[in-house]
């Protein structure tokens, strides 16, 4: 994994404030967080040996965020420290779903030279999964370097450069980053969607996260609708997490995209009935045992 490493700080509200409105919510509550680590915790909860390159300070928080991804089984020996401040992000929880803000801190100086330095690992990776709380830079970098399976979740959406999307085998964006890709409103449909999905430069395989509606898989010669696994849903924050590491998880393991993106929605289905980011994330068994259920 390349990406981030953040300390959560998640409030419930009864509803988003307006601009200039002070609003009550509930318990401040920290927790562990970050699209990286939490992409990198779920991949090690569900059995897969796992390492994360990233950056955190030299605050208090960052001993806090290295022994959890630690006590994870999480190898952090590529996690280099940085002055100033580790990446913390606020999340407004209303009815399960979260809006959020992030302060990147160390998270901005992940370097493309921390992600060569890492280059061993990342050419023996049989999977490398990238995310953009970090630099585009060191993404792309890690792209170029990785030796195995490339696949990215362009989340926050931003621009990308066409020869990064050209390294990478599967992209999974929701529809809103989807939308920020093409430089277009966000499609409606399944077939708006798939083709924004096709019209992007260098796109192979693109799997669609439609939230509560599922997923669509879209490739050069279908679009194969996905349904989401029903769900009690407390806390959605995770749910894109969960989602990308257990689609990694069976495409190693040598599932279809179209099998892999359904085992991601039973994992993501576990991942929203619990609450917080890291926390929610399931064990192989956990998800098994709800299947069950």
């Amino acid at each position: 994994m390349v990406g981030s490493v953040n300390t959560d700080l998640t409030i419930a509200v009864p509803r988003l404030p307006r601009e200039g409105e002070t609003i009550l919510g509930g318990e401040a509550v920290r927790r562990a967080g970050g699209k990286g680590a939490n992409q990198a915790v779920a991949s090690a909860r569900l059995g897969r040996r796992t390492g994360l390159v990233g950056r955190v300070g030299d605050d208090p928080e960052a001993g806090a965020l290295l022994g959890r991804l630690a006590a994870e089984g999480v190898d952090t020996s590529a996690v280099a420290r940085a002055e100033g401040a580790s990446g913390t992000a606020i999340i407004l929880l209303r009815d399960g779903e979260s809006t959020i803000v992030v302060s990147p801190g160390a998270n901005a100086r992940l370097s493309e030279a921390d992600v060569l330095a890492a280059g061993p690992a990342l050419r023996a990776a049989r999977a490398v999964l990238l995310s953009l709380e970090v630099p585009v830079a060191a993404v792309a970098a890690a792209a170029r370097v990785a030796g195995g399976l490339v696949v990215l979740n362009p989340a926050p959406a931003r621009p990308l450069p066409a020869e990064l999307l050209a390294r990478v085998d599967v992209l999974v964006p929701n529809r809103q980053e989807l939308a920020g890709l093409a430089v277009a409103p966000a499609a409606a449909g399944p077939g708006a969607v798939a083709e924004q999905a096709r019209a992007l430069p260098g796109a192979g395989v693109v799997v669609v996260t439609l939230g509560g509606d599922g997923a669509l898989v879209v490739t050069a010669d279908r679009a194969v609708h996905v349904p989401a696994e029903p769900a009690t849903v407390v806390d959605a924050t995770a749910a894109g997490d969960g989602f990308c590491a257990a689609l990694t998880d069976a495409l190693i393991g040598g599932a279809e995209v179209e099998a892999a993106a359904r085992w991601a929605a039973r994992v993501a289905a576990a991942v929203v009935e619990r609450p917080g980011a890291m926390d929610s994330l399931p064990t192989r068994e956990q998800v098994l045992a709800r299947r069950a259920v």
